[in-house]
C-alpha cells in the first residue's frame, strides 16, 4: 500500500529521513529498527573533512529552528570505510549527500560515492561556489546545469538526486535545468535562509550571522514549491520542508511529491518518521486507494 519506486529503486514506504537531521543513523537506531523506514538521506559529505561553524550555530524561531552547522562531517572516504557499511545492513535504502566548494570536489566525490554501493546520490546544490564568489551552485540556472551534468557523467549507474534550494526566484526554471543536465530525481527544498538577532547585545544569535531555517514554518513554502515544480518536469520528486505530521506529508504528496523527507521533527520526536508512516497508511485506505502512488499529484486546484 505505501510501496514506492523512484528511478528503479523499491521503497518499502515514502518516508525518508532527511539530510543533516539524521547524521548516519546510528543515534536513532535505538528507538525502532530502522528497516522501518522507507530511506535514510545521509549527513551532507565533502570530499575532505571538515569541522563546521563556530558555535552558536543552532537557533529556536517561532515554529521552527536556524542552523549554520556548516557541513560538518568527517569527509567521503570515511563515510565509506566506517559509516556506510553498517548502513548497508539496515535493510533500507542509502541515500549519500554529495557537497562540494567547487565542480571538481563534487565531480570526485560523486565518482567515490557512485562504487561504495550507496543505493542513491543526493547532490546538494546549496553549497557555495568558491570559484564564483560564493554563491550557491542552486541559484542560476547556468551553474545548476553545469554541476548536474559533471555529477551526471560520474555517477555510474546510481540515480542521481538534485536538492533544490528555495532561495531562488523561479525554482521551476532551476527544475528544468537539472532535468535538462540529466538529473534522475529532484527533492525539495532546502533550507530557507534566515536570520536571528538578539536585542539586548544587538548582535546576531549565530556566529555566522544567517543559517537555514527549517520546520513546521515553512511547511507551505515547500508545498507550494512542490506543486510547481511537478507541473515544470517529469521527473520523480522527494518533497521536504517542515513535516511534522502525517498530513503535513499528505499535503507534499497531493502537491505532486513520490515521497517525503522528515528533518527538525526529529529532533523533538524520533518517533516522527513512524507516526507518519503509519497515519499515510489508514489516509490512503481513507481515500479509497490501494497505493499510495494513485494519490501523488491529486491535488484538485482551482
Amino acid at each position: 500500500m505505501l510501496n514506492v519506486n523512484i528511478c528503479g529503486i523499491n521503497f518499502k514506504n515514502p518516508v525518508i529521513t532527511a539530510s543533516g537531521t539524521y547524521g548516519f543513523g546510528k543515534d536513532y537506531a535505538d528507538f525502532f529498527p530502522l528497516e522501518k523506514l522507507g530511506g535514510i538521506a545521509c549527513k551532507g559529505t565533502t570530499l575532505h573533512p571538515r569541522p563546521g561553524n563556530a558555535p552558536p550555530r543552532i537557533a529556536e524561531t517561532p515554529s521552527g529552528m536556524l542552523n549554520s552547522v556548516g557541513l560538518q562531517n568527517p569527509g567521503v572516504d570515511r563515510f565509506i570505510e566506517h559509516e556506510l557499511p553498517w548502513l548497508l545492513e539496515q535493510n533500507t535504502v542509502i541515500i549519500a549527500n554529495a557537497a562540494g566548494a567547487a565542480v571538481e570536489d563534487y565531480v570526485e566525490n560523486v565518482s567515490k560515492m557512485s562504487s561504495s554501493g550507496v543505493h542513491m546520490i543526493e547532490l546538494n546544490i546549496s553549497c557555495p561556489n568558491v570559484k564564483e564568489g560564493g554563491v550557491a551552485f542552486g541559484t542560476s540556472c547556468g551553474s545548476v546545469g553545469s554541476i548536474v551534468g559533471a555529477a551526471k557523467k560520474v555517477s555510474a549507474n546510481v540515480p542521481l538526486i538534485v536538492k533544490l534550494s528555495p532561495n531562488v526566484s523561479n525554482i521551476s526554471e532551476i527544475a528544468r535545468s537539472a532535468e535538462a543536465a540529466g538529473a534522475d530525481a529532484l527533492s525539495l527544498i532546502n533550507t530557507i535562509t534566515g536570520m536571528k538577532i538578539d536585542a539586548e547585545t544587538r548582535r546576531p544569535i549565530l556566529r555566522n550571522n544567517v543559517g537555514g531555517l527549517s520546520g513546521p514554518a515553512i511547511l507551505p513554502v515547500a508545498v507550494r514549491m512542490v506543486w510547481e515544480v511537478r507541473r515544470a518536469v517529469k521527473l520523480p520528486i522527494i518533497g521536504m520542508g517542515g513535516v511534522t505530521t502525517w498530513r503535513d506529508a499528505a499535503e507534499l504528496i497531493l502537491a505532486g511529491a513520490d515521497a517525503i523527507q522528515i528533518g527538525t521533527a526529529c529532533f523533538t520526536d524520533p518517533y516522527a518518521p513512524l507516526k507518519i508512516i503509519e497515519g499515510l497508511e489508514n489516509w490512503v485506505k481513507s481515500q479509497g486507494c490501494t497505493n499510495i502512488r494513485e494519490l501523488s499529484g491529486a491535488v484538485e486546484s482551482y
